[in-house]
């Protein structure tokens, strides 16, 4: 499979995008043969080591393009006392909002919540965490990166943290925009505040439902630089291989990364 021939842009995914097949295809612990999602488990147990990093809690918690997930926020509620999610398509809003009103229909994440609890320590508080993270989810904004102000018109205070996953490769089509994007999103964050990001790397696609979305292709390096450029010191960085035979991405190995914001831009 080859990527799209043209960036798949903010309307593309406004248009085409399906949270409940990506949900479907990508978050289940397992596939339909019983093989473990190596991807998701390698991804929670970095948020769940980031977030257990020393500093790394507060009032506010900012969530850059959630999509129409919560994995992201498992250990991070545990963390901070209020979380704002913000992502650009109307669809994926709702089916998060979904989630957190305890509709019918919405995504089963218990066995993802389960995992995490265990990693935690305590499978068993999983229904008390799903709870917790309700409560704690105060708001769920639009937002495009590509604006000084990402959630404009609406002007939020600076937060605590701020956590993107899978975002911002998936909205920028060429470095530069990356780089501008990381310095809009870092707006959002006070000084001595904190970025926590999974970022995939080497990848310039991913698919499902017969769909396929672009991805800019990363380096280590890149990112790092992009993130000091940004006005953060990176205090923690780190890469693991991605091993795989799944035709759905071309995805090479992952980067989890925490960074702290530095008091002035050139401090």
């Amino acid at each position: 499979m080859d990527a799209p021939a043209v960036f798949t842009d903010a309307e593309f995914y406004q248009r085409s995008f399906d949270p409940q097949e990506y949900l479907k295809e990508f978050y289940s612990l397992s596939d339909s043969q019983g093989q473990p999602n190596t991807f998701l488990m390698q991804n929670l147990r970095s948020l769940f080591e980031m977030f257990s990093l020393e500093g790394l809690r507060g009032d506010t918690l900012i969530d850059v393009g959630c999509g129409p997930t919560i994995y992201q926020l498992l250990s991070a509620c545990e963390r901070f006392r209020e979380i704002i999610a913000l992502d650009y398509t109307d669809q994926n809003r709702r089916e998060l909002e979904k989630w957190l009103k305890n509709e019918a229909g919405a995504f089963d994440w218990s066995p993802v919540v389960k995992y995490v609890c265990e990693l935690e320590g305590d499978r068993e508080k999983w229904a008390e965490k799903e709870e917790k993270l309700r409560q704690k989810v105060r708001e769920v904004l639009k937002c495009d990166v590509t604006k000084a102000n990402p959630t404009d018109p609406v002007s939020l205070p600076p937060a605590d943290c701020l956590v993107s996953t899978l975002c911002l490769e998936a909205a920028c089509k060429d470095l530069a925009t990356f780089r501008s994007a990381l310095r809009n999103v870092g707006a959002l964050v006070k000084p001595g505040g904190h970025l926590v990001m999974v970022t995939v790397l080497g990848e310039t696609y991913y698919a499902f439902n017969k769909q396929v979305f672009s991805c800019l292709r990363l380096e280590r390096h890149m990112v790092e630089e992009a993130v000091e450029g940004a006005g953060f010191d990176v205090k923690f960085s780190e890469v693991q291989k991605y091993l795989s035979d799944d035709i759905r991405a071309d995805c090479e190995s992952v980067l989890s990364l925490v960074a702290r914001k530095r008091a002035s831009i050139t401090g």
